[in-house]
């Protein structure tokens, strides 16, 4: 039995993931919920997000390039 906050093995840590939902990029980030969903919600050029259903995902690397290239958010 794994306690809470505990990884098993299959969890994969952020850092590796290709994708992330709103709640991984707050945490990974440290950006807020509201200002990720704002950013998503803008990202018509920047292809840094995909829609799995109604759910959207940030892809990490494009994001964080993105980001790099940001002076104010």
């Amino acid at each position: 039995m794994v306690g809470l906050g505990a990884q098993t093995k299959n969890d994969v840590k952020l850092s590796e993931k290709y994708l992330l939902t709103v709640d991984e990029s707050t945490k990974y980030f440290g950006i807020g919920e509201n200002k990720i969903r704002e950013l998503i919600d803008m990202d018509q050029t920047f292809d840094f997000t995909v829609l799995n259903g109604n759910r959207k995902l940030i892809k990490r690397k494009k994001f964080e390039t993105w980001l790099d290239s940001q002076s104010i958010l």
